[in-house]
């Protein structure tokens, strides 16, 4: 995507969640689907520098979850004038639900349940004294580590608490600017009975396109799919047509 937006002539900001991409934490804080304070930081610094520039944002999985809460949180007031998701998990005890079936836990779940633990265990003297650490290495699902540490982190009184309010799907209806959502149907990381069409359809301003296949953040093409994918191409579209004629929406 980045590289597409670069051919169209758009400059590029890539948003790293707090001790990820090799940096240090400064602080016993990580970050989650529901938190969106970060996220908001980095929107409105980005527009301080380039004011009058067209401003927005694309999300893939977790990263769509986020940009989808806050657009949800702040609706209309933000600088962002539109937005792309791609493979969002809407309901996250949905998603959960089917992670924890056995074949996808034994493909999916167990694999990145070590990859979250990994991610905290390497900045484990900045939470020993908040989080029992020891119980966390030894969760077998994401429910599991999210229980154990990220509904902990952020201070919610249960891990139900924390999903519910991470859930992209009860803030659909608030977004107040054009935002196209891609997602398939044979996701197992976002059942199709979970995707919110019905409260899509009443919100004018979001599209939410679904595909028969395509899996998590797959949607290859062809018989030798090895260039740009379904995604891609919609998100070029899409985010050339905002840019050059996003202006007519309002018009209409």
């Amino acid at each position: 995507m980045i590289h597409l937006s670069e051919e169209l002539g758009y400059r590029c900001v890539v948003f790293n969640n707090r001790g990820m991409a090799g940096e240090n934490l400064l602080t016993p804080r990580t970050y989650c689907c529901a938190n969106t304070e970060d996220l908001e930081t980095v929107i409105h610094h980005v527009h301080s520098l380039y004011p009058s520039a067209p401003f927005l944002a694309a999300g893939v999985s977790m990263g769509g979850m986020l940009l989808l809460n806050y657009l949800g949180k702040i609706g209309p007031k933000t600088p962002l004038k539109a937005a792309a998701t791609f493979s969002v998990g809407w309901n996250i005890f949905a998603c959960s639900e089917s992670l924890e079936k056995p074949l996808n836990w034994l493909l999916f779940n167990y694999y990145l349940t070590t990859c979250l633990q990994s991610s905290v265990n390497k900045h484990r003297h900045m939470f020993v004294k908040l989080i029992d650490m020891d119980h966390v290495m030894k969760a077998k699902s994401i429910r599991e580590f999210d229980k154990r540490f990220t509904s902990v982190m952020f201070g919610y009184q249960t891990n139900d608490d924390y999903y519910t309010d991470a859930s992209p799907y009860h803030r659909l209806k608030s977004v107040g600017i054009p935002v196209l959502c891609l997602n398939s149907v044979d996701d197992v990381f976002s059942p199709s009975h979970a995707i919110p069409i019905e409260t899509a359809k009443q919100n004018p301003n979001v599209a939410l396109v679904l595909t028969s296949y395509g899996g998590h953040i797959g949607f290859l093409e062809g018989i030798w799919p090895r260039q740009s994918t379904y995604m891609n191409r919609v998100f070029k579209q899409f985010v050339q047509a905002m840019i050059e004629h996003g202006h007519e929406l309002s018009n209409m």
